[in-house]
Formats: structure tokens, C-alpha cells, sequence
């Protein structure tokens, strides 16, 4: 299957991400438009307390249009940020308070590879000291305390639904029993 951009017109420059309509040449021959949403990157972290119990974050969501429980996450800061594992650090740190002794990789998930290239690179914080949040002027998080069964039944009510919190919360209870971290 040979497809083929024939064009990239950027439609909206925004201070998250850029909103592209491309012209594409597909298998059949005939032109088509695609949209495509770029994204610089995110980071977040499975922050777990040494008593065992996730460090999880409530905060409003605008598309939602209600509050979401999640794991601590953000995007990369432009120009400033390359590493996905400063930004996880940073991000725990800002939204919850803690700063992490041991923090390593645990996996990588493409949001919404249809029309977005949003790649959030999640991390496994242990040895966590507690600190202050240092939240941005627009930014209003609770900081909340789990216990791993309660997130996972949380997650097949359909309670929790966004995607990286399911995937980090669901990488670490295997990561338990495997010891497997990606690498």
C-alpha cells in the first residue's frame, strides 16, 4: 500500500499543538485531505508511595467538561525540554509535591495515532519525599491517595478513562508481578 503527502498546510498554530490539513495520494490514485494534530510530547509518572498507595492528581478537564482522576502528567516545556524523564520528574514535582529518589522507564503510548502524534512516555516514580506543589497560575490540582485494586476496579467501572492513567496504572500492577519495565 503506497501512500504519499503531497502537501502540508498548517490551518492553526496553537500554544499545545498545531493543527495540520494534509493533502495525501492514496493506494487508489485519488487525493485525499487528512487532518493531523502536532503535538510536542508529554511525560508522567505512576508515583508510588512507599506505603504502596499512587499518588493521583483530580483536576478539571475542559474537553470533558468535568473533572478527571489521573495519573501526574504534562507536556514537554518548548525549547527548554528534550527529555521526556525531566519533564516526568518536573510534572510530579509541580502538580503533587513529590520528588522521586528512583524513577525509570515503564512505558510509551501514542494517544491517538489517527489523527494525532502525541507520544506520552510514562515512568515509574518510587522513594517519594513530599514537598509543596508549585502549580502554573491556571492550574488547580487535588492531590489524592490509591491503593492499586482501588484504581483498577476504578478503571473497569469506567470510572478512570483516560488513557495514560489506564495504561500506567495497568503497566505497573503487571510490572508487580513481572518485575518488567520497558526499556
Amino acid at each position: 500500500m503506497k501512500i504519499e503527502r503531497i502537501s502540508r498546510t498548517l490551518i492553526h498554530k496553537g500554544s499545545i499543538i498545531d493543527y495540520y490539513q494534509d493533502e495525501m495520494r492514496i493506494p487508489n490514485g485519488n487525493t485525499a485531505k487528512w487532518d493531523l494534530i502536532d503535538h510536542r510530547g508529554a511525560a508522567a509518572c505512576v508515583a508510588v508511595r512507599d506505603d504502596g498507595k499512587l499518588v493521583m492528581v483530580r483536576q478539571y478537564r475542559n474537553a470533558l467538561e468535568r473533572e478527571t482522576l489521573e495519573i501526574p502528567a504534562g507536556g514537554l516545556n518548548k525549547g527548554e525540554e528534550k527529555d521526556t524523564m525531566s519533564a516526568a520528574i518536573r510534572e510530579l514535582r509541580e502538580e503533587t509535591g513529590y520528588v522521586a529518589k528512583e524513577v525509570e522507564p515503564l512505558l510509551s503510548i501514542y494517544t491517538t495515532v489517527a489523527f494525532c502524534n502525541e507520544k506520552i512516555d510514562i515512568y515509574l516514580a518510587k522513594g517519594l519525599e513530599r514537598g509543596s506543589q508549585d502549580l502554573d497560575e491556571d492550574e488547580f490540582v487535588d492531590v489524592e491517595y490509591y491503593e492499586l485494586n482501588e484504581l483498577l476496579k476504578m478503571i473497569n467501572e469506567g470510572k478512570i478513562m483516560d488513557s495514560k492513567t489506564i495504561c500506567g496504572i495497568q503497566q505497573y500492577a503487571l510490572y508487580l508481578k513481572t518485575r518488567y519495565a520497558y526499556k
